[in-house]
């Protein structure tokens, strides 16, 4: 027991110390936002006057959002902030920008830890029931995924801890993080936040909404039609 213990130290020593420094990072931030009685909000709004108060804000407010998470902020509050910082247009750049990035960022943290946790070549397994559909449909697994605003960190780490095909997953991500990220944008747009008075657009607000339901709405319908295709076949 011991010498397969030391053997299994001995290989997996590179994620111990990874994951150490990131649970390291993860309890600082934590502390600090406590110590400082800082809610998510607060975060929000302290990004948003850094990132005005430089004139390289939008570069910088990308940079965040690619490392956010790191520290498993939320994403819907950092597109919400893109669009009341940079409008409906830019802000939604720069989040899709932003979320793509962070995005790979935390699919490849998956893939790094995940890495031979699973024995792939074990198709009896129960967890193969899971892991074969999904690599198999990698591309309408996350697209459906995102159309149904699942957590977006929780898509990003099991697509990469699931090692499926990167590609697929980033089209997947980019295609069908689209209304989303137009539906928060534009709720930030809407908001007034950037001002300090909340004030919101009753017709940018419900142009959110109703792109939020479409969204919601066509993840079912796809999924339904793509059970009946399996069934027929």
């Amino acid at each position: 027991m011991a010498g397969g213990e030391r053997s299994w130290i001995a290989g997996n020593w590179q994620k111990m110390l990874a994951g150490l420094f990131w649970a390291v990072a993860l309890a600082a931030y934590f502390l600090y936002s406590y110590q400082n009685s800082l809610s998510p909000l607060e975060t929000l709004r302290r990004v948003a006057d850094f990132t005005r108060s430089s004139d390289y804000g939008p570069v910088l407010f990308i940079g965040l959002y690619t490392v956010r998470p790191l520290f498993l902020f939320s994403a819907a509050l950092l597109t919400v902030g893109a669009g009341a910082l940079f409008g409906p247009i830019w802000g939604g750049v720069y989040a899709v920008i932003g979320s793509n990035a962070g995005a790979t960022l935390a699919y490849f943290l998956g893939r790094f830890f995940g890495q031979g946790l699973i024995d792939e070549s074990d198709e009896e397994s129960r967890l193969a029931a899971y892991t074969k559909p999904m690599r198999e449909e990698s591309f309408i697994t996350v697209f459906l995924m995102r159309l149904a605003f699942l957590p977006y960190d929780f898509v990003n780490y099991l697509a990469g801890f699931l090692r499926i095909n990167f590609w697929a997953f980033l089209l997947a991500t980019a295609l069908g993080s689209i209304p989303g990220t137009i539906s928060f944008v534009l709720f930030g747009a809407s908001s007034g936040l950037d001002s300090g008075r909340p004030e919101f657009d009753r017709r940018i607000l419900a142009a959110s909404v109703l792109i939020f339901v479409v969204s919601v709405a066509l993840s079912k319908s796809i999924k339904k039609n793509n059970l009946k295709k399996k069934k027929a076949r």
